[in-house]
C-alpha cells in the first residue's frame, strides 16, 4: 500500500484538516473547500446510479486526492453489517458531512428511509448533490438542525418525517463526539427506540467520546448490549479508532 495513505501524517491534506479543526467543530467544513471538490470529483468521475461507483470514488477521492471525515471503507464494512442486521425501515444519522455513510446505510437497507441531521446547510446541500447522482436521492432526506436545539429538529423529525414511538430501527452517530450521550438521551427520550434497535458510533476512539463509552459500559447488560469493534480511523491504517455497535434492550 502507498506510504502517504498508510500514514496520513505524510499528506498534506491531512495536516491542513488539523489546522482547520476549528473550522470543523463551527461549520462542519475543514476550510480549504476539499468538501465542494469531492462532490464535483464524483459527478465528473462516477456512474450516475450507480451507488457503488458513487462510494468508490469518494473513497479514491479521500485517499489520492484530499483527505475527508467521513467514516470511510474500513469502518463502513462494520457500519454495513450492523444495518443489514438491523434491516431497518427508518434509520437516522447524525452528521451528514458529504453524504456518504448515508449512502452506505441506504445501499445495505433497500428498503428504509435514512433522515441525515446535519448542522451545516452548505455539507447538506453537497450531501444532496451527491445522492441525488447515486440515484437514491427519493429514500435519503437531509435536515438541517440539531439534537441539541431545545427540541425544534425533534419536533420537525417527528411532525414532518414519520418519527415516533418505536419507529426508529437504526441510529448513526458520527457528528460532535461530545454530543453523542446528550444526542441519544433526547432520542430515548422521545421513546423512538425500540427493543432490537441498534445504533452504531463513530470516532469512539478517536478523536473520542468517552462519556458515551462510560455510558454503554455501565448499561451493558441492562438498557444496552454493545460490541467495541476495534479499527482504524478513516483513510489510513496508523491510528486506531473504535465503532461501538449496541443493540436497545429496553
Amino acid at each position: 500500500m502507498d506510504l502517504k495513505r498508510r500514514i496520513p501524517l505524510l499528506r498534506w491534506s491531512f495536516l491542513r484538516m488539523a489546522l482547520g479543526a476549528r473550522n470543523i467543530t463551527t461549520t462542519g467544513q475543514i476550510g480549504d473547500g476539499r468538501e465542494a471538490a469531492a462532490v464535483d470529483y464524483v459527478l465528473a468521475n462516477a456512474r450516475p446510479g450507480d451507488v457503488d461507483d458513487v462510494l468508490a470514488t469518494i473513497d479514491r477521492f479521500a485517499y489520492e486526492q484530499s483527505f475527508l471525515i467521513n467514516v470511510g471503507d474500513e469502518k463502513g464494512a462494520l457500519l454495513d453489517t450492523a444495518v443489514r442486521r438491523a434491516d431497518p425501515r427508518l434509520a437516522l444519522e447524525l452528521g451528514t458531512y458529504c453524504g456518504y455513510s448515508a449512502l452506505r446505510i441506504a445501499r445495505a437497507a433497500p428498503n428504509a428511509r435514512v433522515v441525515s441531521v446535519e448542522l451545516a446547510e452548505a455539507n447538506a446541500a453537497n450531501a444532496r448533490r451527491i445522492w441525488a447522482h447515486a440515484g437514491l436521492a427519493d429514500r435519503i432526506t437531509c435536515v438541517v438542525g440539531t439534537i441539541g436545539d431545545g427540541g425544534a429538529t425533534l419536533d420537525l423529525l417527528a411532525d414532518e418525517h414519520g418519527f415516533a414511538d418505536g419507529t426508529l430501527d437504526f441510529l448513526f452517530l458520527d457528528h460532535d463526539k461530545d454530543a453523542y450521550l446528550r444526542d441519544l438521551r433526547s432520542i430515548l427520550d422521545r421513546g423512538w427506540l425500540h427493543r432490537g434497535s441498534i445504533a452504531v458510533a463513530d470516532n469512539v476512539g478517536l478523536p473520542g467520546a468517552p462519556r458515551y463509552r462510560s455510558y454503554m459500559a455501565e448499561q451493558q447488560g441492562a438498557l444496552w448490549d454493545t460490541v467495541e469493534h476495534k479499527t482504524h480511523a478513516e483513510y489510513q491504517t496508523l491510528l486506531p479508532d473504535l465503532v461501538l455497535e449496541s443493540t436497545y434492550l429496553g
